[in-house]
């Protein structure tokens, strides 16, 4: 038996292969949730629909979440398919290329709105219409941040203001579903290799410090990640909520290195 069976969980945020969320994804399954899998416009819909064929009984379906109608209409279809959900995973983040250079000053303020909007908000967005369901049958949300959000961290910009924003949603969101037998976890994971990270000046090398520097030594992978997943949304960690949970191979307990 799996840690899930008989769970219906939400991934948004899926775009390739070598997406974080793609491997929560795979995992999810692999401990027998139903999987629901979103992509954002066309241009990925050929890779995601690939993607979820892989996985029996998975249900892809349209959601920009910058579109209030297109939420809506997610959360009714997978209401409509499954009668609930248990597991929501956010694994969604934006910032226009250009606020990732140069410094943090000269953030825009239309940079500054699309990147909390997109990487902050959204988590709210979503669980303002997945937090009845959840309720039904008692749930759990994780969603995905790093250490950006508590340090500064090169290149990271505007990025690093909206992981703050999120982790602190985390806790308010914890507080406020918990009494609707809703938990809400963030896990801050180590530089790993995706469409979004490689967008980030320096990533390379700054992984590769990580790796050496950290007190594991190693790089983090996306299946730890993905199984820490599991474990925050299983019955495991039925009592955790509103925690970040470091998945970096320790690299966040150091200081200046």
């Amino acid at each position: 038996m799996g840690l899930l069976d008989g769970k219906v969980a939400l991934v948004l945020g899926v775009a390739n292969k070598f997406s974080i969320g793609w491997a929560i994804a795979q995992a999810l399954h692999r401990e027998g949730a139903r999987l629901v899998l979103t992509y954002q416009g066309e241009r990925v819909e050929r890779s995601v629909r690939a993607l979820g064929e892989t996985l029996p009984g998975t249900l892809v379906l349209p959601c920009d979440v910058n579109n209030d109608a297109q939420i809506d209409a997610l959360f009714r279809e997978i209401d409509a398919a499954h009668g609930g959900l248990d597991a929501l995973v956010h694994s969604i983040a934006y910032a226009p290329t250009e606020a990732l250079d140069g410094p943090y000053l000269h953030t825009s303020r239309e940079a500054f709105r699309v990147a909390l909007e997109v990487s902050a908000y959204s988590l709210t967005a979503v669980l303002q219409r997945a937090a009845p369901m959840m309720a039904r049958r008692g749930g759990a949300a994780v969603t995905l941040t790093y250490l950006g959000g508590e340090r500064v961290v090169p290149h990271y910009n505007v990025m690093g203001v909206a992981k703050a924003a999120l982790e602190m949603s985390v806790r308010y969101l914890a507080a406020d579903l918990g009494p609707h037998g809703v938990r809400v976890n963030a896990i801050s994971a180590g530089p790993i290799s995706t469409a979004s990270s490689r967008a980030i000046k320096g990533f390379l090398e700054m992984a590769h410090r990580v790796a050496e520097q950290a007190p594991l030594r190693r790089a983090t992978s996306a299946d730890e990640v993905a199984d820490t997943a599991v474990y925050l949304l299983s019955d495991l960690a039925r009592g955790v909520t509103g925690e970040v949970v470091h998945v970096d191979s320790g690299y966040h307990v150091l200081g200046a290195v």
